[in-house]
């Protein structure tokens, strides 16, 4: 098989991972129901954990981010470069929050995208430990900190590959994140409403 065609595969596959929601496996497992119909109806770790408790939170978002772990740990073992790995964290959160098995219906993406980062680079362990908890001083929530410390990985990024690719793929699967949350620009920006 050619390099094209071996791409092509990578991230389709990789799209296909981000189809498997965890939350809505737990839920059927724990609960016979739908998690996307229950509670805020999305099938992530913290539905999961209000809904079933500490032991779905957990389950949902370990599996949820062992896909992203998995896609960027193929694409190493497949030869691809740090940049293309990052393409397959990409298809893989699309997967995930637009899920052709599940009419398009999933998650928002964050568990999936920590484990992705988690795999291109350890280090990226204190950095959220460390932005989040900045971030957390400021907002007093979890989802705005949360996503800005993944927003410092990927800026991170243009200093641990020394590459601007890398980044600029980081920032758009984060960007990504972020919209799938909905969230308005002044949440960012410590507006009041």
């Amino acid at each position: 098989m050619d390099g094209g065609m071996l791409l092509v595969l990578y991230l389709i596959c990789a799209y296909l991972v981000g189809n498997l929601l965890f939350g809505f496996i737990v839920g059927k497992m724990q609960a016979g129901e739908d998690i996307r119909a229950e509670g805020s109806k999305n099938p992530g770790a913290r539905n999961a954990g209000r809904l079933y408790g500490k032991k779905a939170f957990v389950l949902t978002f370990l599996g949820d981010a062992m896909k992203g772990a998995a896609v960027i740990i193929i694409g190493r073992l497949l030869g691809f470069s740090t940049a293309v790995q990052l393409c397959g964290l990409l298809f893989v959160c699309i997967g995930h929050i637009k899920p052709v098995l599940f009419q398009l219906k999933g998650g928002k993406g964050i568990s999936t995208l920590i484990g992705g980062l988690l795999a291109v680079n350890f280090w990226f362990v204190p950095i959220i430990i460390i932005s989040f908890f900045l971030f957390y001083l400021l907002y007093k929530g979890f989802t705005v900190p949360g996503l800005l410390s993944l927003l410092v990985c990927a800026g991170a990024l243009f200093f641990i590959e020394k590459e601007f690719m890398p980044g600029i793929i980081a920032l758009l699967v984060v960007t990504i994140v972020i919209w799938a949350h909905k969230l308005h620009w002044r949440q960012f920006l410590l507006i009041k409403n």
